[in-house]
């Protein structure tokens, strides 16, 4: 049983490194794509950095939540970190209902979808379901 938790965790975490020290490390258009929904948060509460620093900081996290799931070494409080920052990525990368176009939209849909159940996953994690 420890060997299946421990895969499980590594298989968790891993993508969130990779994924996140990819947006760390090189934003692209994900500076672009999280623009509209920092600039309605600048609206409601201060936003004190520039949109490239905001994704290059949740790509961090992101990165170092992943490393503290996949270790085992505080991956409840990782899984917590996972979930703060897949939230806001979720609603900037993949606002389905934006699109159009039905190819687009559908698309869009299943990487929203997808992300839910990441977040799923990730609190089943801090729940302390798993150690």
């Amino acid at each position: 049983m420890r060997l299946l938790r421990a895969a499980g965790r590594a298989l968790t975490g891993i993508p969130y490194m990779m994924l996140g020290y990819d947006a760390a490390t090189e934003p692209g258009g994900r500076v672009a794509a999280a623009a509209p929904l920092l600039d309605r948060a600048r609206g409601v509460v201060p936003v004190p950095v520039d949109n490239d620093t905001v994704v290059r900081a949740n790509g961090a996290a992101m990165a170092v939540g992943g490393a503290m799931v996949a270790t085992g070494l505080g991956s409840r409080a990782g899984a917590g970190i996972i979930a703060a920052s897949l939230i806001p990525t979720t609603f900037a990368g993949h606002g389905f209902w934006e699109f159009d176009d039905p190819m687009q939209r559908k698309m869009q849909q299943v990487q929203f979808l997808k992300n839910v159940s990441l977040l799923g996953g990730a609190l089943v994690i801090l729940a302390g379901a798993t150690k």
